[in-house]
């Protein structure tokens, strides 16, 4: 039998998560799972199948039609009972909710963000039985999605980008306990964070890397992308060096069975998880600022906005960060393009002073 990589891994593991999310849910939307599978990633299925269970259950406790219910129990028929006004009661009911699991209460809050996905995840559900003729009508078209204010992108300066490769070469700031892994660790470390600045690629891509993914000759790295395609990434001297000396420990160690090829190991000499990454980057990073919380989607963000103005062009930034749309790359990086504006009024003088 073939070995696995770590995306098939990752994807076996989601369709078993699936499964048992599917079993608190109405039998009928697995249907609507095996329509959408072709076209959404395993990941995108998951969030979908939280918030279906979030939408039911809140059917469960408010609406009249479905109190006493069992939501295992509901036929497709169902959701001829919900009115775009109980979508919009749903909505206001997203701000703030508590959700029992195992007995433990939760609390759960959602701005316009979280609110705006699940309206998205509720109306490609509901567009899906609509579209095959299972429903008369879909009342999500009638709820306006919420108007999303957008953020300036966080990222660090250039100088906080050399500062956080020194703290982790050096471990300035760490504590003792820390300074003690950091010692059989700062290679690994510093090779993974030089990866993530110096390519822009996403946490999960940098975990799923294998020894024999790196390719010297052309300076290339092949990832997998969302969506499951393979592209050969780029990078630059600063990367290189960071990779080959940690390769040359690296290759030094034997992984863990089933982690024997994976670039990035632990302590445990299994590879790296993206949580693990996440906690990574967060301890160097506030050792370098505290005003900004810093994660590895910050350090792709960093990137693209190096690249962005060294280049200007926005189609190479959307190419190499991996985006399908053009579009969603305009609007993270729509902060820098009116600078960039501001910066062509000034260089052009119509009299000499």
């Amino acid at each position: 039998m073939t070995a696995k990589n770590y995306h098939e891994e990752m994807d076996i593991k989601n369709a078993r998560h699936l499964r048992e999310l599917l079993k608190t849910l109405p039998p009928f939307v697995q249907e609507f799972f095996r329509g959408i599978e072709q076209t959404t990633s395993s990941k995108t299925r998951i969030a979908y199948a939280y918030d279906l269970r979030v939408f039911f259950n809140y059917l469960a406790e408010s609406h009249t039609a479905f109190k006493g219910i069992d939501i295992t129990a509901l036929d497709v028929g169902c959701l001829g009972n919900v009115s775009a006004d109980d979508i919009e009661m749903y909505m206001d009911y997203l701000g703030y909710y508590n959700s029992a699991s195992q007995d433990i209460s939760k609390e759960y809050m959602n701005r316009e963000r979280g609110k705006s996905r699940k309206l998205a995840s509720l109306r490609t559900f509901y567009h899906y039985y609509y579209k095959k003729r299972k429903i008369d009508a879909d009342p999500t078209m009638l709820v306006d999605l919420p108007k999303i204010h957008e953020k300036n992108i966080i990222r660090l300066e250039p100088d906080e980008v050399a500062q956080l490769l020194d703290v982790v070469e050096s471990g300035k700031g760490l504590s003792d306990a820390q300074l003690r892994y950091h010692e059989h660790t700062k290679d690994r470390d510093l090779a993974l964070m030089t990866l993530l600045l110096g390519t822009g690629i996403r946490v999960s891509e940098c975990v799923g890397l294998n020894m024999a993914d790196i390719d010297f000759s052309v300076n290339g790295i092949r990832i997998v992308r969302k969506g499951g395609s393979e592209v050969i990434v780029y990078f630059g001297q600063e990367v290189e060096r960071a990779l080959k000396a940690y390769l040359e420990l690296r290759r030094k160690t034997i992984g863990a069975t089933g982690h024997e090829d994976a670039l990035f190991l632990s302590l445990q000499n299994k590879r790296l998880s993206v949580r693990s990454v996440q906690n990574l980057v967060k301890k160097y990073a506030q050792l370098v600022t505290r005003l900004k919380k810093i994660s590895p989607h910050k350090l792709r963000s960093t990137y693209g906005t190096s690249l962005y103005r060294e280049t200007g062009d926005i189609y190479l930034v959307a190419d190499v960060l991996g985006h399908k749309d053009v579009n969603t790359t305009k609007r993270h990086y729509a902060q820098i393009e009116d600078e960039r504006r501001r910066m062509a009024a000034k260089a052009v003088k119509l009299r000499d002073d």
